[in-house]
């Protein structure tokens, strides 16, 4: 009695035959740890800017810039007994007289801070207050180029070097011990005006700048103001666009001569500024928002 097979059911047996027979390119799966290993990097708006104070050369060359520019200029500055660097409503006691000083900034304007800015982008996260006292507890930050060399000519030559920061007054300990390590000169614990410093008689606003100004005012003639945000020089009654700059508006003479103004792109007052200094808002309505901001012509 002879066999008949179906169709289908002879031909999965001739290529079961031919699959004893022929070579075999079989699709591996990669491994699951070589899987594991692939890290995607959350997208994040600073990655550019924080990339540029790291990487690029012209970042440096700004800096080196303006405080040779700025050395070459404060002998005379000091030369000159009715030159003052402060404005007019920090200049609260008359200067004649007073010694000499000089103010800076210190986060982006003395020391370079980028590495906690890169670890935020790494993480894909947002900036916020344990992280950032931890990071300036490490005291590890560096120098920006020409701002030892300038601090230690301006110490050299008997004027004061005044930091005023908004770290907060209790990070004063680990703020002072990284300027000294970077090469800062330091006077003393009263050299560092932090964010909660006491001025007697005088209010302060949120974390302006103004009553910490006019202590150095009672004391000292400023020469010069170094930052990187216009509320290092000034106070900002209105955080806007229009606010911000009427609020150098009647100062102009003075920058690149009483007034240095350095570059920061990873963070600043100007960026609460594009969506109503609301950091509560989503994420995404700020961003969009910072875009809604950008002109096209």
């Amino acid at each position: 009695m002879s066999l008949r097979f179906p169709t289908t059911l002879l031909a999965l047996a001739l290529l079961a035959g031919c699959a004893t027979t022929q070579p075999q390119h079989a699709v591996v799966a990669p491994a699951p740890q070589a899987a594991a290993a692939v890290v995607r990097v959350p997208a994040n708006d600073n990655l550019n800017a924080v990339a540029w104070s790291q990487t690029a050369i012209e970042h440096d060359l700004i800096y080196l810039q303006t405080y040779r520019d700025a050395q070459s200029r404060l002998l005379a500055a000091m030369r000159d007994p009715h030159w003052d660097a402060l404005g007019k409503a920090d200049r609260v006691a008359p200067f004649k007289g007073l010694k000499p000083a000089v103010i800076l900034d210190i986060d982006e304007t003395a020391l370079d801070n980028s590495p906690y800015q890169a670890r935020v982008v790494k993480g894909g996260g947002e900036f916020n207050e344990a992280d950032w006292a931890a990071w300036c507890k490490e005291a590890q930050a560096r120098a920006l180029p020409g701002a030892v060399e300038f601090t230690q000519f301006a110490a050299a030559h008997g004027i004061a070097v005044i930091y005023i920061s908004n770290r907060a007054k209790d990070l004063d300990e680990a703020t002072l011990a990284n300027l000294r390590q970077a090469g800062f000169p330091v006077s003393g614990p009263q050299a560092f005006l932090g964010l909660g410093t006491v001025v007697e008689d005088c209010e302060q606003a949120g974390t302006e700048k103004g009553c910490r100004r006019q202590l150095v005012a009672r004391h000292y003639r400023v020469l010069m103001q170094f930052g990187d945000q216009i509320g290092d020089f000034v106070d900002v009654n209105a955080n806007t666009a229009d606010g911000r700059r009427k609020a150098v508006a009647d100062y102009l003479p003075w920058i690149g001569t009483r007034w240095f103004v350095l570059p920061n792109p990873t963070y600043g007052s100007w960026e609460p500024a594009l969506f109503n200094n609301d950091w509560s808002a989503p994420l995404e309505q700020r961003r969009q928002q910072k875009i809604d901001a950008l002109r096209y012509q």
